[in-house]
Parts: structure tokens; sequence; C-alpha cells
């Protein structure tokens, strides 16, 4: 039996997706269901004065409205933690409609209820709410003179600055030098599925939560914080998720309104963001800017990285998206120092969005390593590959796995990079040709708590894994059906994965690149103990051909246990259940992650080429073609694997030349928050992509090697096009996204 792991199995649940079989949060039906619309602040700063819900509440069909005024008790205090530490997963550490405060437009002041979506859509226009309203701060430029160095950010979890060595020194003994800044507009994810919440208390006060989240157990947990209910009263199915890039991550005040809702009322409530309301109730990615220096000598060896970094955050919150970690690490710099500088304003906390950090902080290094090439007049291929970091040079310990040099050089050899011309780039008639490159990485991060999930065998010969994940279209069911019917010796059309609820083994959020390679560790760890537990029984059972045979001279193929040896000598699995009258057979597997500090750098790597064209006249810029090579451990399902590379390298062109959400500071209020102003790539703005994996062994991060390639396809992609842009046009444009005027 060949081997499913590492082949292009096609998705398990793609026919349910595709019938109309798969049931998605918003499409739960469930009788006497009411429907729950959020009434959002118009001002980004103040006090509500006055809230009339008068007319709200005599609309047809109007069931309840809750406001600050009548909200019952919200007993817990948020806490930010990220989702993957397992725990509640609030996505800012306030709560709104507890007082008549107001720190943010779109901020929820009052909930309305009804037995119809649209008779809750037109009762909450009638919720008639004054303000008393104090001067709002909402861009970056507003508050820049009031940022400060945080002592930790995300949640805690990370210190606010970095050193080693001494930047300043390593500056000074360069011989060229490149001071640059960079400046990226805010993003928002938006997922086709908006966020959607839907619950239903029974009469034994306990709570069934249907939630469009990346962690069942991260809503349970904060639900729990937040009411002071048990965690075992609380109930969260998530089977199928309409995608999150992030806005599902973390557990946003909607989710726990929800509830509330459906105990006030005593009926089963829906609450569903509309379109506008995930710009302003789900995080995005902040406003930043990033200033870089680095230090060379003539052959172009790093002397010095100094990174530093400002961004607009909450007044709740010390969030910075980590855009300094992997920049730190990639290349080998003795003098490394990153600073993040936070400034308070008028804005819901930000929040992960794909390549949290990654994206912008490697774009910035990326393209200044592209200056530091023009200054040094080296090739910028030849730049990075004289100064990878052939170990980790934050602690100096020897990386897990790596890859990255062959990643630059494979990546290089598809592309045909050593046809590049140099500067100026050749023309077509009235179009500019360039090529650029990029360097990638992310790191592999690992839950601190275990992972479990649990296997059952039945008598005629099939198998069952559970474990507590969201399938939210990466095609965790499929990785994970693979995996446990290698571990088991089952072909995977006799294995069948279940997932989607809290009441399932517990795994973490699926968020930083960690979902499927801790699931995938753990349905390993269930699938071979019940594998193991079942060859133990037939080597202690006298009926069986493999009584007496030591267990690890038996493998198993195609359900059948035999000798390795000796290959007739076996019986199946269902036979040995038959004989023994039983129905079935279950373990649960648990995988314990690795220490915070393992004793090895553990990060992914991959290379990024694009050319574009660029029309010399009007600015216009085409991506014709994309490369990516990427080194990610372990790949399950190539298909799945390359589905997402693809998509994060395509979400990579819209970071350089699309994407942006503009704050109107008059209002405090996002200007262009919809589909019809919010630029994103359509199918005539798809290059050529071409996707290759480079499987480098990895015995550290998890038991299959696996790291995730969730997030590495974003990163490095924009930076190759903007210096492919600069390759063509012979400018150099520091602010993201690209546009036209600033090629004109």
């Amino acid at each position: 039996m060949s081997p499913a792991i590492g082949g292009t199995l096609a998705r398990v649940e793609g026919g349910a997706k595709v019938t109309g079989a798969a049931r998605y949060t918003g499409e739960i039906p469930l009788p006497g269901l009411a429907h729950a619309v959020l009434v959002g602040a118009r001002v980004a700063s103040g006090r509500i004065t006055e809230i009339d819900t008068v007319a709200a509440e005599r609309a047809d069909g109007v069931v309840g409205v809750l406001t600050h005024e009548n909200l019952p008790p919200v007993p817990g205090t948020p806490r930010l933690l990220p989702s993957l530490v397992g725990l509640a997963a609030p996505g800012l550490s306030w709560f709104p409609m507890r007082d008549d405060s107001v720190h943010y437009a779109g901020q929820p002041v009052a909930v309305v209820v009804a037995d119809t979506i649209e008779r809750a859509e037109h009762a909450a226009t009638l919720v008639r709410v004054q303000y008393a309203q104090s001067p709002a701060s909402t861009v970056l430029d507003q508050v820049r003179d009031q940022a400060y160095v945080p002592e930790r950010i995300f949640g805690g979890m990370l210190p606010g600055q970095f050193v080693r060595g001494n930047v300043e020194d390593g500056l000074k003994k360069a011989s060229v030098r490149v001071d640059r800044t960079y400046y990226f507009a805010a993003n928002h994810q938006n997922p086709i599925e908006t966020s959607t919440t839907t619950a239903l208390w029974d009469d034994a006060d306990r709570v069934t939560v249907y939630d469009s989240t990346q962690g069942p157990t991260a809503t349970q947990m904060t639900v729990s914080a937040l009411l002071g209910v048990a965690p075992g009263k609380i109930k969260v199915i998530s089977e199928f998720v309409g995608g999150s890039f992030g806005s599902k991550a973390m557990i946003w005040p909607h989710v726990t309104l929800c509830v509330l809702a459906a105990r006030q009322l005593r009926r089963p409530v829906r609450l569903a963001l509309n379109r506008e309301q995930m710009f302003h109730s789900c995080g995005h990615r902040e406003e930043q800017e990033q200033q870089l220096s680095l230090g060379a000598t003539p052959d172009g060896k790093l002397t010095a990285l100094r990174h530093h970094k400002i961004s607009i955050t909450s007044h709740f919150d010390d969030w910075a998206e980590t855009s300094l970690q992997s920049p730190g690490i990639v290349y080998a710099t003795p003098n490394y120092e990153g600073i993040y500088r936070l400034a308070r304003g008028n804005t819901i906390t930000p929040t992960f969005m794909r390549g949290p950090g990654e994206a912008t902080g490697m774009f910035a290094l990326e393209c200044a390593m592209d200056e530091l090439a023009a200054e040094l007049n080296l090739d910028p291929l030849e730049l990075r590959l004289r100064n990878i970091a052939e170990k980790d040079p934050t602690s100096g310990h020897p990386w897990s796995s790596s890859g990255l040099r062959e990643c630059l050089q494979r990546g290089a050899e598809l592309f045909d990079w050593r046809d590049r011309e140099r500067e100026p780039a050749r023309r077509e008639g009235n179009t500019l040709v360039g090529w650029g490159m990029a360097a990638s990485a992310y790191p592999h991060v690992a839950p601190p708590n275990p992972q479990r999930a649990r296997a059952r065998l039945y008598a005629d010969g099939s198998a069952v894994v559970e474990a507590g994940v969201s399938e939210f279209g990466t095609g965790v069911t499929t990785a994970m059906t693979q995996v446990a019917a290698d571990a088991l010796g089952l072909p995977v059309a006799r294995v069948r994965f279940v997932g989607g609820s809290s009441d399932l083994p517990n795994i973490t959020a699926a968020v930083g690149s960690a979902g499927t390679g801790a699931a995938s560790a753990a349905v390993h760890c269930a699938a071979t103990e019940l594998r193991d537990q079942l060859i133990r029984q037939a080597v202690a059972d006298e009926r069986s051909p493999l009584h007496r045979a030591k267990p690890d001279a038996v493998t198993v193929s195609e359900g059948r246990m035999c000798l390795r040896d000796r290959p007739n000598t076996g019986e199946t699995y269902a036979e040995l259940l038959s004989r023994n009258f039983l129905p079935d057979v279950e373990a649960l597997g648990t995988w314990t992650p690795p220490p915070p500090d393992p004793g090895y750098g553990m990060h992914t790597f991959g290379a990024q080429f694009a050319e574009v064209a660029v029309d010399a006249d009007l600015g216009v810029v085409r991506v014709r073609r994309m490369v990516g090579v990427f080194a990610p451990g372990r790949v399950l399902n190539r298909r799945t694997a390359h589905s997402q590379l693809m998509g994060g390298m395509l979400w990579g062109l819209s970071q350089a030349l699309l994407e942006a959400t503009h704050m109107d500071p008059r209002l405090g209020r996002w200007a262009n928050a919809s589909f019809n102003d919010y630029l994103v790539p359509v199918n005539a703005d798809v290059p050529d992509v071409f996707v290759e994996t480079i499987e480098v062994p990895d015995t550290v991060v998890n038991p299959l090697g696996v790291k995730g390639v969730g997030e590495i396809g974003i990163v490095g992609s924009g930076a190759a096009i903007a210096n492919a842009v600069y390759h063509a046009t012979g400018r150099r444009v520091r602010d993201l996204p690209i546009t036209l005027e600033a090629l004109l």
C-alpha cells in the first residue's frame, strides 16, 4: 500500500461543499430562530447621551433590543491572548455596551433582535443615538508624537524590543549603508463568509454555539470567561467556515453578545455581521511605518540591521503584528536592533491578518536588500546567498531545518534568473518589463499546551478519527484523513475524519500556520496508539496467527497485520475484533509540543520571483508570472498545500498593488468599507503562478515534521513584485500599495 501522506488526494469534503450539503454557521436550521443585528457607533470617540429604542421595539417582528442600559451582566474581564494559547482569546481586552463610552466607530451600541433578518435590519435603522463627541485620533500622523515603546506586545508574549551586538558600531563600520522608510496602509481580511454566530440555550442552562471560528475551543473558553459559565455547559460547533485569514482567529464581542441575547430572550438567536461591519468588528492589519538601516562591507556582507516600526493600536491593547521577528533572523547580521513603537488611537484592536507581521516586515527588509544590492552593484540573488544565516542569529542554535539556500537556487533556476538584464530593463513597445525576487520566512509556532485526538476502529475494519479543529478552506479534513490512514495502515476510503466541535479532543485554534502541525501530530499519535494497541492484542491472542510475535516485528497494510519478514502470516483488524466480540476499539492520542526553547531555531523559508510589465505612459502594473519555492517541512497533501501557497502568493500581489483601507480622519471611519471600493485581485489580474516545495526533514517541530504553508506564501511575494517594478521603471516605491500615481 503506497503512503497517503504526500499524495494529491482530492478534498474528501469537496462533495459536501459543491452540493450544498456542507452547512455553515448561517445555514443551521433551528425552530423559532430569531435574528440579531448590531447597531454600531457613528462616532469614533465620546459618550452616549441618549439612546431611543422605542420605535425599534414597536417595529413588526421585533422581540428585543439590548443596549448598555439593559444588557445582562458580563462579569468577566477580557484578557488579550492569542488563540494559539488554547485559553480564552477575546479580540480586545475591553467589552462594549457595559457603559456609555465610545472608543471607536462601529463599536456595538445596541443589538436589535427580530423574527426575520429583514425586520431586524429595518428596526436597527430606527434606533436613535445621541452622542457627546470628543476629539478622535484615527490615523498614524495624528498620534505619531505620542508613540511609546511597549514593554511587551502580542498579548504579552513578545518583548517590545530586541537587541544583539551593537548596531551603531556595526553601521559605523559599514562601507555601504542604506537607510529607508516604508509605509503600509491598513488592510482588512474580509473572507467570503462574514463572521456569524448562532446560539441556543436549553432548559438546563447549557448553550450550544454555532460559530464561524478558527478555533471552537477558543470560542468556548472566551464565552465561559466573559459570562462566568462553566466550559462544560458550552458546546461550540464549527464544522465548516467560509474563510478567515485571521479575522476569525480571535473571538470578537459579537459572539458573546449573540449568546447573551439568546439567553435573555430564551430562544435561538443568529447574529451575522454585514460586509461593512466586517471592516470595524474583527480587527485588521494596522496602518504602520517601518524604518530600516542596513550596513554592509564592499563584498556585501551585512554588518548591521536596525529595524524600527511604529503603528497605531487601540486604547486597550499593546498590539503590534510581529513585523520585526523574521527579518531579524534570515541573514547572519552580527548587530541587530528591532524596536516596536505604538501609538494609541480610536480603533478596534488590530489583529492577525495572513502573514501577520512577516508580510510587512519582510517586505521592508527584502526591498531594502534590493536597494543595498543596487548600491553594491551586486546581483540581488547573490547578495542574499552571501548572507544566509546558517543558524539562528538570535539564539545561536542550529535550525531544526532550513532549505533557504536551496529555495533561492531552485527558484532562480525555474525563473531563469541568470538571464536577468541589468537596469534599465528591456522595453516591449510601450511596456517596461522587470524582474524581482525576495526571500520568504515565517516562524514555526508551536502551541504551548498538549494537543489531543481520538481514533476508533470498528469491527468492519473502518475507522473514525476525531479532533476539535474547524475546516475553513485549508483542507485539514483531507490531510488528517491521510495522516490517520497511514498511521493505521488503512486505505483512505476506510477512514473518516470528524472535527469542528469543542466536545471533541482539544486542538488549538488553527492560527500562525500551526493548525496542520498540531492537528496532524495529535491524529498521528492517536492512530499510532490505536494501531499498536491492536497489534499488542493480536500477539497476546492465542487464536491469532501473530500469537507470541514481537510487536515491533508486525506491520500493517490495507488493514491487515502481518509479520514484516513473513507477509503471509497475519490477520486483519476486522478478524481480530470479530473473533473477540469487540464492536470497536479506541485510543486517545496526546502530543506534547516542544518547549519554548528546544535548542533549535524553528522557521519556514522560501523564495519568490516575479516578472512585471508596466505601461510607460499610464503606470499600470501587470504581473506576468510568479515563481515560489518553499521548504515547509513534510507536505501532507501536495494538492492542497500548493493551493495554499499559490493563494498566499496572489495575496502578496494584492498587498503590493491593490489593498488599502482608507481612514477618513474627519469622521474617524473607514471610507471604503465595501467590496465596491476595497480592491482585491480578480481572475484577470492573476498571472501564471508556479509553486514548488522542497522537503527538508525536520525531526524537532512535531512527529511528522510538518511546518505548515498557510502564511509563508504571502511573505516575500509583495517584495518580489515591488523589486520588479523598480527593475522595470527605475523608480523605487516604498509605500504600499504601489499606485498609478506613484509611477507617473
